[in-house]
């Protein structure tokens, strides 16, 4: 029993995570279940791609096609090409945050990572979690607005007095390096705001998983959880940022020097995309598709962690690891009682009389 519970302590991580050690253990987990991962991530992002694929291809078809009934048939690829699109990555969210559940029943009882058992508990939660996909969408919609409208204005202010004072005559180097530090301390704030918001959110999938609760409650119990993890969000998310843009580059190098040598201008500031030929388009599409397959599962392995984290910090949530490891789950209340603490993991991934 020693050897269970230490095995069980170094997996939970006892002390709370920082952002390097968050990084750190995340890259970890990703390197021991990378094909499980990348099987999970592959569906939805295929049909994304097909997507991505057909909308390409309908929308140069529509803008050269002189017959009617191939430019019905390119308006219906455009519709269906646009709505794969944009489906596979929402369901690929939805799968990604359903998989925290395997993942801290890995982190509990060793339980194999598998994309079957991923997709058998989405399955058995799946409209739930439609939903609260849709709440928190809808919520990053309204937050990245105003953030970015309230982003915009600084931007426009600080340009407008240094235009003014360049106007003048008495500009310098200086003043323009200010300029741009000024902005890109905007933009730091404007991000961490957004992540300072919606971090009240990110929990919610997990919540639904790992205990059971219906959507709303999932909302209240994210919220209460989500206590200055802002800036743990933000590392999460410029880390994954930056390793899908190195991930992006390195695929789209090979492809910019093979369609440089076909005469092709990839140049952004004296090209346009809608010059490009079509093979060199879907080229594109493909390498970013698959790009989001290798990244992806990295953001879901990382809120799960932060997650389990954020109950370690509040509720000791590595003490009821250990503590369900060797004495099982906690037993149900009556109905109308309601435990003083979530349990580890719900027997089951639909919500129970005592989590409700």
């Amino acid at each position: 029993m020693p050897n269970q519970m230490s095995l069980a302590a170094d997996s939970l991580a006892l002390a709370p995570l920082g952002a390097g050690d968050l990084i750190d253990r995340t890259i970890r987990l990703y390197r021991q279940h990378f094909l499980t991962l990348i099987r999970t991530a592959a569906p939805p992002v295929v049909a994304s791609a097909i997507g991505s694929v057909m909308f390409t291809i309908s929308w140069r078809g529509f803008a050269l096609t002189s017959s009617s009934a191939r430019l019905a048939l390119y308006v219906v690829g455009i519709i269906l090409g646009w709505i794969l699109s944009v489906s596979g990555p929402f369901f690929l969210l939805i799968i990604l945050g359903g998989a925290s559940r395997n993942l801290v029943a890995h982190l509990l009882w060793q339980e194999p990572v598998s994309a079957r058992t991923i997709y058998r508990n989405v399955r058995t939660r799946f409209w739930g979690l439609f939903g609260a996909m849709v709440l928190t969408a809808i919520c990053a919609l309204l937050v990245g607005f105003i953030v970015t409208f309230i982003f915009l204005i600084a931007f426009s202010l600080t340009v407008t007095v240094f235009s003014m004072v360049m106007m003048s005559g008495s500009g310098s180097a200086a003043l323009s390096i200010l300029i741009i530090l000024l902005i890109s301390l905007y933009g730091l704030v404007a991000l961490l705001c957004f992540f300072w918001v919606m971090g009240h959110l990110a929990y919610v999938p997990q919540v639904m998983m790992i205990e059971g609760r219906k959507v709303f409650d999932a909302v209240s119990r994210s919220i209460s959880l989500a206590r200055g993890n802002a800036r743990r969000l933000l590392a999460m998310f410029l880390f994954t940022t930056f390793a899908t843009y190195s991930a992006l580059m390195l695929l789209l190098i090979p492809l910019g020097w093979y369609g440089i040598a076909h005469g092709i201008n990839i140049n952004p500031l004296t090209g346009s995309q809608s010059d490009w030929p079509v093979w060199y388009a879907i080229g594109y599409q493909v390498v970013y598709e698959i790009a989001s397959i290798l990244l992806m599962p990295v953001w879901m392995l990382g809120l799960s962690l932060l997650y389990v984290d954020e109950r370690v910090r509040h509720e000791g949530y590595d003490i009821e690891l250990l503590a369900a490891r060797r004495l099982g789950e906690m037993p149900a209340l009556p109905d109308g009682r309601v435990a003083p603490l979530a349990p580890a993991l719900v027997q089951t991934a639909a919500p129970t009389s005592a989590t409700k």
